[in-house]
Parts: structure tokens; sequence; C-alpha cells
């Protein structure tokens, strides 16, 4: 379940307690504090509103503010810390969390150019690999979780999502092998028949 690169993993406005959630997606992962488990978060952002951006800012001293940009004093794991932003994106302020790992210099810019050319795209968009990120993270703990050994092809760490039949029985499969229809289903009603973007985020 190694992530990596800036990704987008939630699609709208996150609020307070979305945004609480999305803080740890992956808390329910085995073996949760073995190993360093910086490339899981780092990279991850989402929208939020600007209440939660203050409330945030006000929560802690930050570890440092630059300019609309500050860094929360605690870290998740490793060198990862949440770093929230303030952009102006088509005129408007928007707001957004991210996980940066301050260990590379140049992570925190690169976050933010790359949130900024994501949320200027001209028409509203979801990547192929914003979609199950999104079913994941809007997915309540009860239906989402890792393959185990009593898994028919066990993967070690893999995300799996809990898929229904028509007559109502569930079954577990991989969130990296779930089928365009069945992420269609997944997804909310209004972001079901957005366009595939081209430029992946």
């Amino acid at each position: 379940m190694t992530l990596s690169s800036i990704r987008k993993v939630y699609q709208g406005v996150a609020d307070r307690h979305q945004m609480f959630r999305m803080f740890d997606r992956h808390a329910r992962r085995p073996n949760r504090f073995d190993g360093n488990a910086s490339a899981l978060y780092a990279g991850e952002w989402f929208e939020i509103t600007e209440r939660e951006h203050d409330y945030m800012f006000e929560i802690l001293p930050p570890l440092w503010i630059r300019g609309s940009m500050f860094a929360m004093r605690e870290f998740l794991t490793g060198s990862v810390t949440s770093v929230f932003f303030a952009l102006r994106i088509d005129g408007n302020i928007r707001c957004f969390h991210g996980y940066c790992d301050l260990s590379d210099r140049g992570a925190v810019e690169a976050m933010r150019l790359a949130i900024i050319e994501r949320e200027t795209r001209p028409v509203r968009a979801m990547t192929r690999n914003e979609r199950p990120e999104h079913i994941w993270s809007a997915t309540a703990d009860a239906y989402r979780g890792h393959s185990d050994e009593t898994a028919a092809q066990y993967l070690p760490r893999q995300r799996v999502i809990a898929l229904y039949t028509g007559a109502g029985s569930a079954r577990l499969k991989l969130l990296d092998d779930l089928t365009g229809d069945e992420i269609a289903t997944k997804l909310p009603v209004q972001l079901r028949h957005l366009p595939a973007a081209a430029v992946a985020a």
C-alpha cells in the first residue's frame, strides 16, 4: 500500500468531521506502529473551509508561517506534518490541507503548485487515480479495511472495500482492482459522471 506523489484524496470541501477523519486515513492499517509510514501520507491533500483552516491555526503555535501557508508543530510520522494553505484561485481564497515531508526542502512549494494547477483546470473532472482515493476517504471504517492472510489473494497491506450484490450480500475487493462500473457505483451520484481528467493529479 505504498503511495507516492502529490495526490488529491477527496472531492469537494471537507467539513470538520471529515477533515479529522482524513487526517489519518490509514489509521487502521495492519502493523500501524511498525516502520516509517511517511511515504503513505506524504503528498495527500484535500480542500477544507476557511473556518477549519482558521481553527487549525489557533490550536497550537505553528511550526512556521510562510505567507499564506503554515505548518503544524506536531508531526504525524517521521518528518511528515500538516501544512495548511490559503490560496487565491480564480479570484477566490480557498483553503487546503496537505501532508508534506519536510525533509524534502521543495515539498511544500511542490504541493502548493500542484494544488493550484489541479484546481485551476477549466473543466471539473476527476482523474482515474482520484476516484478510488475519494471512495476510500468517504467510506466508513466498517466498510473498508486491509487484506489479510484469510483473503483468497492475500497481498500485504492492500486496501479493500466492501461491495454489495443485488441480493444484499457483501464481498471485499481490492480498492486498486475496482472496475469502472464498481467505481461509479461507489461514488456519490454528483461525482459519477464527471469527465476523466487528462492530467494525473
